[in-house]
């Protein structure tokens, strides 16, 4: 569905992405996985052509995607969540949501309440200002406004990030429930546990290239790569889970 190949991309001087190959196929979860600084966010904004690759090709679905606008790429199919929980906070979680669904054509209030019943926590507060909404119900307003457009693919950039145990485990259901409806997920995810519950294969990332990629079991059988790549506290991590602690 989604191929980079030889992706480059640059802010000013900086050589950001040196090279890189990643696939998403269709109706897969796939996690893009790095230190922080690594190049994973600029991967999804170069996907979306908010950043302007400087070498390389992107096609989606068939078709070259590279070099063109945000707008022209999003609908072709494609669905971006940036990490910085964007909402409009004056509207209405419904209104937040039918915003999103009238750029699409369809029936807008059947793609209202199809968004809303990937998370019930906002079906009960549809009337509510988006603003008033905790940290983790507007991470899942942001969610479902973009499921709202019907996305093929859907970039998720740390979805998760300072959420309590109780709101992962809603944006984990929301993500299961995305995939099993149709859509395909580049997820960029920081807690590792829930990358590996969700996510069947994996690319890790290191200053600005892909260092290693495998299925999610290849992935825990590679301690040395979490470690050197990832952190020592993802491989506390993977000693956790292949203990049943976490």
């Amino acid at each position: 569905m989604l191929v980079l190949e030889q992706v480059h991309a640059h802010y000013g001087s900086a050589h950001v992405l040196q090279g890189i190959d990643l696939e998403v196929e269709t109706g897969k979860i796939v996690c893009l996985l790095g230190r922080n600084g690594a190049g994973k966010s600029t991967t999804l904004k170069t996907i979306m052509g908010v950043v302007r690759p400087s070498a390389g090709k992107i096609s989606f679905k068939g078709q070259m995607i590279h070099g063109q606008p945000s707008h022209v790429i999003a609908a072709r199919g494609l669905a971006w969540v940036p990490e910085d929980r964007r909402v409009f906070a004056s509207l209405t979680v419904e209104e937040n949501i039918r915003v999103a669904g009238q750029a699409t054509p369809g029936p807008s209030a059947n793609r209202i309440a199809e968004a809303l019943s990937f998370f019930p926590d906002l079906e009960a507060r549809a009337e509510q200002r988006a603003g008033s909404l905790s940290g983790g119900q507007q991470q899942m307003l942001t969610i479902a406004r973009a499921l709202a457009g019907n996305p093929d693919l859907i970039l998720l950039d740390e979805p998760t990030e300072g959420l309590s145990p109780l709101m992962v485990s809603a944006i984990r259901s929301g993500i299961i429930k995305s995939r099993d409806r149709g859509a395909s997920i580049l997820l960029v995810e920081q807690n590792f546990a829930l990358a590996t519950e969700v996510a069947e294969r994996f690319f890790v990332m290191s200053r600005g290239r892909i260092v290693y990629q495998g299925t999610r079991d290849d992935l825990l059988a590679a301690p040395e790569v979490i470690k050197e790549h990832l952190g020592v506290g993802k491989a506390k991590s993977l000693a956790a889970l292949q203990s049943g602690g976490v």
